[in-house]
Formats: structure tokens, C-alpha cells, sequence
């Protein structure tokens, strides 16, 4: 069963930190790791719809915008293989492993070429960090070639509609891009009328 009781609390603590944190980015990254550690670390809530793969490339679900666009929350679903291009970000961004495993290859731009820094692997229940002052530029993949992996991401914007860049790998040649969302719409994780009629008979 879907605990979306879990994510509608994820959401409203969140929330609370985005109002108390403001821009301040390390706080966002030392309270709101905490937070996003606490979500995956138990597998019960993530909507069965936005967990599924395609099977040609990876899927990016919107789960939660903040109203005043100041974060939302996505989870992206990798079928065995998939890979992200070399990418940016723009902006603050925290990625928590659910299921599976991803690796992530760094880069940095040197006097305006791409240069392949080091790798690392994700983890269940493992947090990292994206931002142009901790490292933006990255691919990531599936690190597993006989099921899907899933990672919850926030991000400081709804992301899917940020203008940034993807990199030629060889020459570090930048293209515009704007990724969007996989899906139409959002999860129905807010009707409660069930739980509150069962308080009203209970």
C-alpha cells in the first residue's frame, strides 16, 4: 500500500525549510539531506505509477511542485542501460537512492573544455548533492543491467522547466536544454476523505 501519508509529511517539511532557509544552500543541503535520507529510507510511498521504467530511456515523473516554484520533487526511473547525457543543473539539487543502484560520473569545465572527473555509485538510502558550487556537471547511470533503478531528486526550481545545458562528452560542446516531465500529470496523494470518513464512523 502507498504510504502517501509518509510524502505528504515530506512535503510539508520541506516546505517549512524552504520558507526558514531561504537561498541559504548549505542549510537547505544539511536539513533538507536529513529529510530526503528519512524518505528513502523506507520504500512504502512512492506512487506505483511513477516508478515505471520505459523500456528506451530513463523516466522523469514530477511528484511535487512547491506553488512558488522554489523546489519540486521528481523521481527518475532507469530500466537497465539507460544513462543520462552530460548535463547541468542550474541550480541546488539533492539525489536519494530508493531501489537499485546509479552510478555518477563527474565532470568540470576547464578553461571552457569538459574534463571527466571521478565516478561514484548510489546506494539505498544514500544521499548526493548537484549545484554550481559543489559540482554541476554530471552523468548519470543505471548501474544495475537486470532491473530498474529509482531515485527521489529535489531540486531549488521545478526543474523540468529550467533552461541548462547537455555536453558534447568529447569536445564539452553545450546545447540548450529543457528536460520536462514524463508524465501529464501529478500523483493524487491528497484526497484523505477515505481516513477522515473512517474517523467519523470509527
Amino acid at each position: 500500500m502507498e504510504n502517501h501519508a509518509r510524502f505528504r509529511q515530506f512535503i510539508g517539511d520541506f516546505t517549512r525549510l524552504a520558507e526558514r532557509a531561504g537561498n541559504d544552500e548549505a542549510a537547505i543541503f544539511e536539513e533538507g539531506g536529513k529529510l530526503l535520507a528519512a524518505l528513502v529510507a523506507t520504500d512504502d510511498w512512492l506512487p506505483e505509477s511513477c516508478a515505471q521504467p520505459h523500456p528506451a530511456h530513463y523516466q522523469q515523473y514530477l511528484l511535487h511542485c512547491d506553488p512558488l516554484e522554489r523546489f519540486s520533487i521528481v523521481s527518475f526511473v532507469w530500466g537497465p542501460g539507460q544513462k543520462t547525457p552530460v548535463h547541468n543543473h542550474t541550480v541546488w539539487g539533492m539525489i536519494g537512492m530508493l531501489r537499485g543502484a546509479e552510478m555518477c560520473h563527474e565532470y568540470t569545465m576547464v578553461d571552457g573544455a569538459l574534463k571527466a572527473g571521478p565516478s561514484h555509485k548510489i546506494l539505498p538510502g544514500q544521499i548526493d548533492r548537484v549545484s554550481p558550487t559543489v559540482g554541476d556537471v554530471h552523468m548519470v547511470e543505471n548501474a544495475l543491467t537486470d532491473r530498474a533503478s529509482v531515485s527521489i531528486h529535489i531540486y531549488g526550481a521545478n526543474i523540468g522547466a529550467v533552461s541548462r545545458h547537455v555536453f558534447d562528452a568529447d569536445t564539452g560542446a553545450p546545447k540548450p536544454f529543457v528536460s520536462g516531465y514524463s508524465a501529464p500529470s501529478l500523483p493524487n496523494i491528497w484526497d484523505r476523505s477515505a481516513e477522515v470518513r473512517a474517523a467519523l464512523t470509527g
